[in-house]
């Protein structure tokens, strides 16, 4: 697995606590966990910041004409991550699961590039 993914699974579980939503509750057995369309915006734009900021922290080029994402994305990606696991009844795993499968897309062709002008209004529109 790429390093950036394995540190885009795991910026999850050592997020602070009490920056975490609060565990959902028990689906029934089978019940799907559909994301809605926003849920899927908020989980590959965090996908796309700790990409970026990985990109920024080895020096590439073309990441660090962007605005300096370690912090900010970091943030972001906290926040939208308690908000789909409240939201959506997703449990760690399941979480983990979505924002890897949105971090290999973003690793297709030049997608990750592609989407980084509506995330970086998605975290100016956040207040970060």
């Amino acid at each position: 697995m790429n390093r950036a993914i394995l540190l885009l699974a795991t910026a999850l579980l050592a997020a602070p606590a009490g920056a975490q939503a609060p565990a959902a509750p028990p689906r029934a057995e089978g019940e799907a966990q559909a994301l809605s369309l926003e849920h899927r915006m908020l989980l590959r734009c965090s996908a796309a910041f700790a990409l970026m900021a990985h990109r920024q922290s080895t020096g590439d080029p073309a990441a660090l004409a962007l605005p300096p994402l370690q912090d900010r994305g970091q943030e972001f990606f906290v926040r939208a991550s308690a908000r789909v696991i409240d939201e959506a009844g997703l449990d760690r795993e399941a979480i983990v699961a979505a924002l890897t499968t949105e971090a290999l897309e973003l690793q297709e062709g030049d997608a990750l590039e592609r989407v980084m002008p509506a995330c970086l209004s998605a975290l100016e529109a956040a207040g970060l």
